[in-house]
């Protein structure tokens, strides 16, 4: 997901040099034997929304109002730190774009006559459906 080689691609209209980004690694647990006991492989990426120069206004209110001041992941998936860093990105750009995203909002409708007539005659069908499995009553 890193655009260029000190970029992160968000979204069309959002670019973040990665020296706005902080990083943090520690013991990982999971696969890698004795591996994972003596390297540094879970990395955790931090990105300070309330001081960041790239974005813009409503992209800012818009981030604030999602996570707060700070947004972060962590990535322990694989064994090695620089797998576990493009993981940490991807999910962070990943994070950033769906809470940039901004949906339509939906506009209620009428049900039309033709679903209206499909929907009672389905209940019509599975009703006499279970009126068939009735016995009769006793006379």
């Amino acid at each position: 997901m890193a655009d260029e080689s000190n970029r992160l691609r968000v979204s069309s209209t959002l670019v973040v040099p990665l020296s706005e980004l902080s990083w943090r690694f520690s013991r990982s647990g999971g696969p890698g034997g004795q591996h994972a006991n003596t390297s540094d492989t879970r990395a955790e990426v931090r990105f300070d929304i309330a001081g960041s120069p790239s974005l813009g206004p409503r992209q800012r209110a818009r981030l604030l109002e999602c996570f707060g001041p700070e947004v972060w992941v962590v990535a322990s998936d694989e064994r090695s730190q620089a797998r576990n860093r493009e993981l940490a990105l991807e999910r962070l750009a990943t994070r950033l774009a769906d809470a940039l995203r901004i949906t339509a909002p939906r506009r209620a409708t009428k049900p039309s006559m033709a679903s209206k007539r499909k929907r009672l005659d389905a209940k019509r069908r599975q009703s006499n459906r279970k009126a068939e499995r009735r016995s009769p009553p006793p006379e």
